[in-house]
């Protein structure tokens, strides 16, 4: 079989082909394919639709590598983002790990010893050019498993034309936001400030909120900490000064999910949010200048600001370190980081793709972004208990600035569960 018949898009409604394949491409030599040994990899897709789905990236990328390395066939399979972390679960439990996969997290496997370690497969070229803040996510106990695939931050923004006719300016500090929301709220903006923190993602609304008032989701030697005193009082403006006033328009934020707000967005009903690179791109093309500035804090501009990043890892399970690391090593030069990085407007992992991409005019838009990926925050993606601690977090922080409601009571309910996750691992 040859390698572009092996390559296949795994789609919604075709897992029982992809598990049917797995015995014939788990390590057997030059029987798979033309190569002596075949690299199975699982990606998520960054696309939305066939045109521009992620297959189409990493069978380029594939492509090329199989020509330089002759000896080795790489196998892609790609899957929604809604199913690709279950599918990789599904495939290690069934005894039956990808070689590589670039999925949304690695702790849970970096613990039970199913991954290789960064410096046993890549070359320290590529390790190095790694950006710090998104290694030091990448780690567990001090090594790192995760590399960093590729990163976004977050920025306020706000609708230029709104604020225009409104004759604002834009917001630098939480007393800017409540004032402007306000007259946007006279003018009829649906929307003056919209705060998603239904389920879809509400951990990020939330982390962007506690690091603006000087905060986060654990303290300085990594302990959960989000029943703080500056958390209380962040959710406490919230809850008082933004939605008790009614600047977060018609729909309570806890019912709120990001995709609607985002659509409410770029169909010009939203005088400000929190937004991030590919959201920019969608507004502009429906006809909304868009305005962007980093997290408004109590007294100014926020110092630090979120980010995001998704991860790539080695599974030892077939043996293939070499052979693994001679495939992250190419994926990750400055020519296919920046490809990807471009075909979804996000952001470069590595020092030497970011120069580049700061000093080339047509990304002139994400050079904000950029700024801000170096200092920014991200999860805290190195506690095997995080996916319950964010689970938590969607499922109860809306509650949290409800009529009613009490701030306090909710983050330490939340704090308490993350902890108790923490002390269960």
């Amino acid at each position: 079989m040859g390698k572009a018949v092996q390559r296949r898009y795994v789609g919604l409604t075709a897992v029982v082909a992809a598990f049917g394949m797995t015995a014939t491409l788990s390590g057997c030599g030059s029987d798979t394919g033309g190569g002596d040994v075949t690299l199975r990899l699982v990606a998520a897709d960054y696309g939305t639709n066939a045109e521009n789905s992620s297959q189409k990236y990493w069978d380029d990328v594939a492509g090329k590598f199989e020509k330089a390395n002759p000896d080795i066939d790489v196998e892609v399979s790609v899957y929604s983002w809604k199913d690709v972390d279950r599918k990789v679960a599904e495939m290690v439990k069934a005894g039956e790990a990808p070689d590589i996969a670039q999925i949304g997290a690695y702790a849970d496997y970096a613990k039970a010893d199913k991954l290789y370690a960064a410096d046993e497969m890549i070359a320290i070229r590529t390790g190095s050019n790694f950006l710090p803040s998104l290694t030091d996510a990448g780690e567990v106990d001090n090594t790192l498993y995760g590399l960093p695939f590729v990163a976004s931050t977050r920025l306020l923004f706000y609708n230029k034309g709104l604020f225009a006719k409104a004759g604002l300016g834009a917001p630098q500090t939480w007393d800017d936001i409540q004032r402007d929301a306000a007259a946007l709220k006279q003018r009829g903006v649906t929307y003056p400030f919209a705060l998603p923190l239904g389920q879809e993602e509400s951990q990020a609304e939330t982390l962007m909120w506690l690091l603006s008032g000087g905060g986060g989701y654990t303290d300085e030697v990594g302990n959960y900490n989000i029943d703080s005193q500056a958390n209380i009082e962040t959710f406490k403006w919230l809850k008082n000064d933004l939605v008790g006033k009614g600047l977060t328009g018609p729909v309570a934020p806890g019912k709120l999910d990001r995709a609607k707000a985002f659509d409410a967005f770029t169909k010009g009903d939203v005088g400000m949010l929190n937004g991030h690179p590919t959201l920019m791109q969608e507004a502009e093309k429906q006809g909304v200048e868009v305005g962007m500035v980093p997290l408004p804090g109590v007294e100014g501009p926020s110092k630090g600001s979120m980010g995001v990043a998704d991860w790539m890892m080695g599974f030892k399970q077939n043996g293939h370190r070499a052979e693994i690391g001679k495939f992250l090593d190419f994926a990750y030069t400055d020519e296919n980081v920046l490809a990807f990085a471009d075909q979804y407007d996000l952001l470069p992992v590595t020092g030497t793709a970011s120069a580049a991409m700061e000093t080339d005019s047509k990304h002139k838009q994400l050079r904000e972004f950029l700024s801000a990926l170096p200092n920014s925050q991200l999860y805290p993606f190195g506690k095997t208990s995080w996916a319950q601690a964010s689970e938590s977090i969607k499922e109860k922080i809306g509650s949290a600035v409800e009529p009613g409601g009490s701030p306090e009571s909710v983050l330490v309910e939340i704090a308490s569960q993350a902890r108790q996750a923490e002390s269960a691992e």
